[in-house]
């Protein structure tokens, strides 16, 4: 099961608004000029994820939760997301490769079929992407802020 710790924004009818934050090891590395995952780091969200997960225990802002998702529906999704994309790009290219015998025939069939693939691949993970094994769940809950209290 892979997990991570989220803070709890807010707690509203058993919903639960998290704030996850993003962990990046690219700080670490020294190839940060030449590193293709450096560069999509730097578009993509800065600092977290926000998310929204049922809860029936009452939490308050400040809250710290572990969540879970098991590595199979993990590992399911992301051969959804990349396979379904390159099996159309290659199925599409050597069906217009075949029927019209050009490599621009080729080119121009693998570009619908990448694009094709992506509109399939969010087509099904819409279907599927609200069943229970696609959704994390909360493992752990850590005392509220307020009921933490030092001394020195």
């Amino acid at each position: 099961m892979m997990r991570e710790w989220a803070t709890v924004v807010s707690w509203q009818n058993g919903v639960a608004t998290l704030h996850s934050e993003i962990k990046t090891s690219c700080n670490s590395c020294s190839a940060r000029k030449g590193c293709g995952s450096h560069m999509l780091n730097k578009l993509g969200a800065k600092n977290a994820h926000v998310m929204q997960i049922a809860s029936e225990q009452p939490l308050q802002p400040g809250q710290r939760i572990e969540l879970g998702i098991k590595e199979s529906s993990l590992l399911g999704s992301a051969l959804l997301v990349y396979m379904t994309p390159l099996a159309g790009l290659f199925l599409f290219s050597a069906l217009f490769q075949s029927l019209f015998n050009s490599d621009l025939a080729a080119a121009v069939g693998a570009l619908l079929g990448g694009i094709g693939g992506f509109i399939v691949a969010k087509g099904i993970s819409a279907r599927f992407g609200d069943r229970e094994a696609f959704q994390p769940i909360i493992l752990s809950v850590s005392l509220p802020p307020e009921a933490l209290r030092v001394e020195s």
